[in-house]
């Protein structure tokens, strides 16, 4: 039975596709099917972090304990 890809996974495998890309030793065909590979996983880890964003703006609780929407701002000075 196939594991479940995860966003550590897939962070894991974009971070080697980087890695052997800096390194400019693979053929131009390979080097593009990585890339495109990179893409995927890409939008794969981007969609992950979307639908986590989307899943602790619904579990937000305002001081009173009652449950509320609010969206997740990061702080700008975390960077």
């Amino acid at each position: 039975m196939p594991k479940k890809k995860t966003f550590e996974s897939a962070l894991q495998q974009l971070e080697q596709i980087v890695s052997q890309l800096e390194t400019g030793e693979p053929t131009l065909e390979e080097a593009l099917k990585q890339f495109q590979k990179g893409t995927q996983l890409s939008q794969f880890c981007a969609a992950k972090l979307d639908e986590t964003e989307k899943k602790i703006t619904l579990l937000m609780e305002n001081q009173a304990g009652v449950l509320t929407a609010t969206p997740f701002v990061p702080d700008d000075n975390e960077s």
